[in-house]
């Protein structure tokens, strides 16, 4: 990158951490206004809350007030659901999401409405009693702006694409109040499998940076919970619990993204307009609530009362449960809220069972089990790291949570491959790494097909790249010189490359069509003698249009490497179509 252009990106981010930090206080004022007039001043109910952000750690509830909750929470997600599926659909559910396949596979484009619309649902999902969190509705707000700026600044593709990254790094920070751990959380929740953007970590914690030290003269530099200041972790009988306690949320982390993703796809086989369904969420979260009042809303005030050691063993497992259910209920059905909040609940309740069952000190076991169920059902175990040790000021505790944490990660890994489950992250639109980014693939593809210019004769390379995305996803030809095309598809069988001479070239042949390249175990291979074609092969070949057309059969006609954002993306346009 040209020093002009870094020091423009170094400028972009402080900007966008102003912004940011701003935008960020937004969403928070919104939020409170929605909770006041219709939980607390209507329904009477008023959740615990953080000391550090000028609550107090009582529950407040009137003697009709459940009743009243229910009416309140359906009311909020009916709004919701109409704001988003009338005039952005692609707001849905948590939202770091459409930022993090928007990264993949538009180049970070995001339609500019998404931006407002997607704070206004979310506080009015959250603020009614949604059990979801703040970090979603952030990401894709704050990614917005950095689209919305690239697309003012006219900004190539790839300083969109750090734009947004920044963008959300900065509004993230603002939410919770951790730049250092925000920052690694942009550029490693891409990815599912321990890749980063390492060429914009230095963006992305320049803006979060500038977003925390902004916020911080609305909101003061406390961090969101309190801890004991003299916690330590040393003693062996306490590492080896801590050591169980990653294992179990391990194994949450393999449970959670599937008990999340397949209520969502219970939801979207439901015969009604998704106008309805957040309605339908919300009052099965508002039944919850008659029993267990503690899944409503982020749950801020119940993870600090699982820190502090105030909920009873006994009924630790069961609020649970009921929050598991009723954040997916909430966020799965459509409506409009963050999974990152809901995770940590789950951590801390499962980190003070544990530590209450085993005589263990709560507020240690609580922490680290915040870092260890988000981080491994996520994916994202050293940005989880970083962000909860900053958000409690809990710096002992790093060397014990890394323990659990890795012991967490690790585990869920291990059972995501045995089991092979549907779903492996919170975060369905993460790629394994690089190698199977679209769009950093687009620009392999240009690479090699720059390599080849000469020989093909090809007169507009690079060529265009939703032509390239089309070829890499979906199999679709791309015309060039003299009625040939370019095809790229998964092989179907075995098959051993034929030579043909031309001059002084080596030219490998599939059934009459040249072999440019081969996408094997994300690495891009050039054929030579000694390769045999194995079956899932991805080729890339020419040829004419009629050799193309007999060989297309001997490949599957939707790339099963990336396909799968594709899919995603394809069921958002039918939303946006139907509107």
């Amino acid at each position: 990158m040209e020093k002009e252009n870094q020091k423009a990106l170094l400028l972009d981010s402080i900007l966008l951490g102003i912004v940011g930090a701003l935008g960020a206080q937004l969403f928070l004022f919104l939020l409170k206004l929605v909770n006041k007039y219709a939980l607390n001043m209507l329904a009477g109910y008023k959740a615990p809350g953080l000391p550090n952000m000028g609550g107090t750690l009582v529950q407040t509830m009137g003697q009709h007030s459940g009743l009243i909750i229910i009416g309140v929470i359906v009311l909020g997600g009916l709004i919701s659901g109409f704001i988003i599926y009338t005039w952005a659909p692609e707001a849905e559910g948590h939202g770091t999401d459409t930022a993090v396949r928007a990264y993949h596979r538009t180049g970070g484009f995001i339609r500019s409405r998404v931006t407002p619309l997607k704070i206004i649902a979310s506080a009015i999902t959250i603020g009614t009693g949604g059990s979801a969190g703040r970090e979603g509705p952030t990401a894709l707000f704050s990614s917005g702006i950095g689209s919305i700026y690239a697309s003012i600044k006219k900004s190539s593709n790839r300083e969109r694409r750090l734009l947004v990254l920044i963008g959300m790094a900065a509004g993230l920070s603002a939410i919770f109040r951790a730049p250092i751990g925000t920052a690694i959380f942009a550029v490693e929740v891409l990815y599912n499998d321990m890749d980063f953007e390492a060429d914009a970590l230095v963006y992305t914690l320049l803006g979060s940076i500038v977003a925390y030290i902004v916020n911080g003269f609305f909101v003061g530099w406390l961090p969101l919970f309190s801890v004991p200041g003299n916690l330590i972790a040393t003693h062996a009988s306490t590492l080896f619990y801590l050591v169980l306690l990653g294992a179990f949320s391990g194994v949450i982390g393999v449970i959670l993204p599937n008990v999340f993703y397949g209520i969502r796809d219970l939801f979207h086989k439901i015969p009604i307009k998704p106008h309805f369904k957040p309605a339908i969420g919300a009052l099965l979260v508002g039944l919850l609530a008659l029993f267990f009042p503690q899944v409503l809303g982020g749950g801020y005030g119940w993870i600090q009362k699982s820190i502090n050691g105030e909920i009873l063993l006994w009924a630790l497992p069961l609020i649970f449960i009921a929050k598991m259910f009723a954040f997916a209920f909430t966020v799965s059905s459509g409506g409009s809220g963050g999974v990152f909040a809901p995770s940590l609940f789950l951590g801390a309740t499962l980190g003070s069972f544990v530590a209450l069952l085993f005589g263990q000190p709560p507020a240690i076991f609580a922490v680290i089990g915040m870092a260890a169920v988000f981080g491994s059902s996520a994916r994202v175990p050293l940005a989880t790291l970083i962000m909860v040790t900053e958000m409690t000021g809990g710096y002992n505790l790093l060397g014990p949570a890394v323990l659990a944490v890795i012991t967490a990660f690790l585990i869920q890994v291990y059972l995501v491959k045995a089991l092979k489950p549907k779903y492996k992250s919170l975060y369905e639109a993460q790629v394994s790494s690089k190698s199977f980014s679209p769009v950093h693939q687009i620009d392999e593809l240009r690479t090699i097909l720059s390599f080849y210019k000469q020989q093909l004769s090809l007169t507009s390379v690079p060529i265009e790249a939703h032509d390239l995305l089309n070829l890499l996803e979906s199999s679709i030809p791309i015309d060039i010189s003299d009625n040939r095309q370019l095809f790229f598809g998964s092989l179907n069988n075995n098959y051993q490359l034929e030579e043909r001479k031309e001059g002084k070239l080596t030219l490998f042949i599939y059934k009459k069509s040249r072999v440019l390249a081969i996408f094997r175990e994300g690495n891009w291979l050039f054929p030579d003698s000694e390769l045999t074609l194995q079956k899932g092969d991805e080729l890339l070949l020419v040829g004419t249009q009629e050799i193309i057309e007999k060989i297309r059969n001997d490949f599957t006609a939707i790339s099963m490497i990336f396909s799968s954002l594709r899919e995603q993306h394809q069921k958002m346009i039918k939303l946006i179509e139907k509107k």
